[in-house]
């Protein structure tokens, strides 16, 4: 079902047809760096887990299919890896774009690709900028994947888009992708308090509500409220709404087996540790490998 049929999951502004890019109106792309925080910090978080699992299968190249301002691609571009980024949303490659310019000098910057592209159209779209190319490693972290949400009510379209990350993988290759804890925020109204991702310094009020259509959970809408006023006087409050699909564990790990036909090695972590070490896990991150 499309949100905004029954709730306003978007700002003015914001294209209605398509697929939606939420980060369309600038106003999350303007105050994201405030809220990942120091970034040295942010990769200390989940650098050894990522890192560790390309090198000990030898990856070397690695799909960014959710670059957003590229912070992530940066860390793995410091780390040695050869890295090609992509995102729906301009207002936030355009940051992306402005750290490969002003890092140019350096080679593996210089090298950096990154472009534009849909996940519903993902092969077809990289075939265009490097034709013919298969990627040791596919990324989409950040509950990035959740933005995508179930226009169809049959999930059709991100069983699509996850099919898609599949294909533009080599044999043996890695697919890393994550969601929100969203059994947990629907059974407790509230988002975790902790976060593996996130090190704002500024004070975050993060408001949670749960979309039900016919006794369904449909949507998870999270308003965010950062105030650096404190710091800084001439600092805005900055509101945005981000709207996500609520994957269940279950369904959505049925789902990730079938976009691989049943025939790849699936590993669950929480929070970047053994399943069984986290209690209440913000974050529930898939391994696939690909046969």
């Amino acid at each position: 079902m499309s949100s905004d049929k029954v709730f306003h999951s978007r700002s003015q502004g914001i294209p209605s047809e398509g697929v939606k890019d939420q980060y369309a109106d600038g106003k999350a792309a303007r105050v994201w760096k405030k809220y990942i925080g120091d970034s040295n910090q942010r990769t200390k978080n989940y650098r050894d887990f990522l890192t560790g699992l390309l090198r000990r299968h030898g990856c070397k190249t690695v799909l960014d299919v959710a670059c957003g301002t590229g912070i992530d691609s940066m860390m793995l571009l410091d780390e040695g890896f050869k890295v090609v980024s992509v995102d729906a949303s301009d207002k936030m490659l355009k940051h992306a774009l402005k750290a490969r310019w002003e890092r140019r000098r350096e080679q593996r910057y210089d090298e950096w690709v990154i472009e534009e592209a849909n996940w519903q159209t993902l092969p077809q779209d990289v075939e265009q900028f490097m034709p013919g190319v298969q990627f040791d490693a596919v990324i989409c972290l950040g509950n990035s994947f959740a933005h995508l949400l179930d226009e169809y009510e049959d999930q059709r379209t991100q069983k699509m888009c996850l099919r898609n990350f599949a294909q533009v993988l080599k044999p043996g290759g890695l697919l890393f992708i994550d969601h929100r804890n969203y059994d947990s925020m629907i059974n407790r109204g509230a988002t975790p308090g902790h976060s593996i991702y996130y090190n704002c310094k500024y004070p975050v009020d993060i408001k949670t509500s749960v979309l039900v259509v016919r006794g369904k959970p449909e949507l998870v809408a999270l308003d965010y409220c950062i105030d650096a006023r404190d710091e800084d006087p001439n600092a805005e409050r900055s509101e945005f709404r981000l709207c996500y699909y609520p994957h269940g564990l279950d369904a959505f790990t049925r789902m990730l087996d079938a976009a691989f036909d049943g025939r790849a090695q699936h590993n669950i972590y929480a929070d970047f540790q053994p399943l069984d070490k986290v209690p209440e896990p913000a974050y529930y991150i898939h391994v696939m490998q690909k046969k």
